[in-house]
């Protein structure tokens, strides 16, 4: 073990403290399933966005931006920094409309907007997917991460260190439901940025500072590519420009890819960011923590593993393993005491991430499945008993799921791939009344079986096996399914009778979507119509603007270009100051809070 008795003491207190926490909420969270599982629908905007940004915080998120900084350099991180314009398009276009729906899962909503067997049917088929495949395969990198953490820190064997993770996890996420989530999220976030940060000091200061690191960078002359990595890199300086350079057309054309095909997967939001949207207060409050998550996601949170992954090529070369980059430079440079609080905060940024999917799982097994085809009489103190069984049961697929894996950031690509063919289809049900439930499991069906018959088809032609999990080829696979499950949605949407005008109406007058409802909005002339505009877009690219200046400004200051640094932060002000004055022209701001009308 390559902790000291006074590292092992701390980590101890801090698992103990959100012990406590889940126990101290059990009857809270108890009460019914409004509270299990969103809250009572009372948190506020800063409460929630946090809750976000730490679930999106786990202990394999500084493994993974290690691995891509070490082998394709800052540009690599485009994969996730294209994720700012789906945010901030969630945020202006489907934020307010999640919280008028008055849901407990994403799922349910699709027996909202559509009706009959095929609705039913699909809401099954969602539950299912989302709760044990997508859940399971994120759960599954979650633990993966963290074990990779404990065997470099305390020597634990796999299997052992994944037993004792998920129960760890399990032990308060079981009891107290959302409530005591969100509020362990808000102590663990503290805890994991204080640690990250902690270890960036040490780390820059070992180097010789901001100066020292990039000029460290800039005498190396080439960087090896590392297994999984795309390519090498011209020179180390390469890595300090958050744009492809040297020519590589096929960097180029992945940096387009992702900003204009690839965020457009998380443009609608979905899983546990819904969650969250669902138990926040009002609309206002909903937009503003998706405002609060995207800022603190792409800008604050980033940049202390970035500095670390680019620091661990000059200390760590080479190493078998890039995702181990992280935890190795730990325990180099942190002393006894600072390194437990290191271990105890990724910890707790694993226990945040990991129980919030327990929950988030639970909760689609119980609303979708259990108490919608098998017991729909259940009470609400049926239900959470429900919901607590089956977060058992999904702690149990999280270590199976981390036991088959062997790396992070290819579990990250393979996910996306999964639902690709199915995004537009998903947009397209809020703003085209035409679209119907056959049109969503049509999508889904191609979108599975193309992505896995592309996953196999380097291996049926003879080819290197290794292709199947290339990031170089990613982009080609995700663009396909994507193509083909838009184009088998589209076409089974306009073969196949619309959903039925009861049906339409009556999500028209809850959800009061905007885009092409024409015949809808005739028939609902007496509800406020929402129109979507130039004011609506404005928002959009200036919130988009905010972040982006946010996330470089940051960036050039830690990488020793303050002049540059100041004056894209300054610009990201400026936007600010516009985005209040746009902001306060859109419906949702100035309408009157919502009367509750749903549980």
């Amino acid at each position: 073990m390559n902790l000291s008795l006074l590292d092992q003491a701390i980590i101890v207190i801090s698992l103990g403290g959100s012990l406590i926490v889940g126990l101290a909420l059990a009857r809270r969270g108890g009460r019914s399933l409004a509270d299990y599982f969103v809250a009572g629908r009372q948190l506020s905007w800063w409460l929630a966005g946090t809750s976000i940004v730490a679930t999106s915080f786990a202990a394999d998120t500084p493994l993974a931006i290690a691995r891509i900084v070490r082998t394709q350099g800052l540009a690599g991180n485009w994969y996730w920094w294209s994720g700012a314009l789906a945010f901030v398009f969630c945020m202006f276009f489907f934020a307010p409309q999640w919280r008028r729906a008055r849901l407990l899962t994403d799922a349910e909503f699709i027996e909202l907007r559509y009706t009959g067997r095929p609705a039913a049917g699909l809401r099954a088929v969602q539950g299912l997917y989302r709760a044990l495949l997508v859940n399971g395969i994120t759960m599954g990198w979650v633990v993966l991460g963290m074990q990779k953490i404990c065997t470099e820190t305390f020597g634990w064997p796999r299997v052992t260190s994944m037993v004792i993770l998920v129960g760890l996890a399990l032990c308060y996420t079981a009891l107290s439901g959302l409530w005591g989530v969100v509020l362990t999220d808000l102590l663990q976030f503290g805890l994991a940025m204080f640690g990250s940060i902690a270890l960036m000091i040490a780390v820059l200061a070992a180097v010789g500072g901001p100066s020292g690191l990039v000029n460290a960078l800039a005498d190396l002359p080439a960087v090896p590519a590392q297994e999984g990595g795309a390519s090498a890199l011209a020179s180390g300086e390469a890595m300090l420009s958050y744009l492809p350079v040297g020519g590589e057309g096929a960097a180029v054309a992945t940096l387009v890819f992702f900003l204009t095909l690839q965020w457009w997967g998380g443009a609608e939001g979905g899983g546990f960011l819904v969650q969250r949207l669902f138990a926040t207060r009002d609309e206002r409050h909903a937009v503003f923590a998706l405002l609060w998550f995207s800022i603190a996601h792409f800008a604050l949170r980033c940049w202390p593993w970035i500095v670390v992954g680019l620091a661990s090529v000059v200390v760590l070369p080479e190493l078998v393993d890039p995702e181990t980059a992280y935890p190795k430079m730990m325990l180099r440079f942190l002393p006894p005491g600072l390194l437990g609080l290191m271990v105890a905060s990724l910890l707790a940024a694993f226990m945040s991430t990991i129980s919030t999917h327990l929950n988030w799982g639970a909760s689609y097994l119980v609303t979708d499945v259990w108490r919608r085809f098998f017991r729909p009489e259940a009470t609400d103190r049926q239900g959470v008993i429900a919901g607590r069984l089956f977060a058992v049961a999904m702690a149990a697929l999280a270590g199976i799921m981390a036991w088959s894996m062997d790396s992070i950031f290819g579990a990250w690509l393979y996910l996306a791939e999964l639902g690709a063919g199915a995004v537009v289809i998903s947009l397209l049900r809020w703003y085209w009344w035409r679209i119907n439930a056959w049109a969503e499991i049509s999508a889904l069906i191609a979108s599975l079986v193309m992505a896995n018959t592309l996953r196999l088809l380097p291996a049926l032609l003879g080819l290197d096996a290794a292709l199947a999990d290339s990031p170089a080829w990613y982009p080609i696979r995700f663009g396909a399914v994507l193509l083909i499950g838009t184009a088998v949605g589209l076409g089974v949407a306009l073969r196949t009778r619309p959903t039925s005008p009861d049906a339409l109406d009556a999500f028209y007058r809850r959800v009061r979507p905007g885009g092409a409802w024409g015949p809808v909005a005739e028939r609902c002339a007496d509800v406020e119509r929402t129109r979507i505009g130039r004011s609506d877009v404005g928002a959009w690219l200036l919130g988009v603007a905010v972040v982006y200046a946010a996330l470089f400004g940051l960036g050039d200051l830690l990488l020793d270009r303050p002049m540059r640094g100041v004056l894209v932060l300054g610009a990201g002000a400026i936007a600010a100051f516009w985005l209040s004055r746009v902001v306060r022209r859109l419906s949702w701001f100035t309408r009157l809070r919502t009367p509750e009308s749903g549980p």
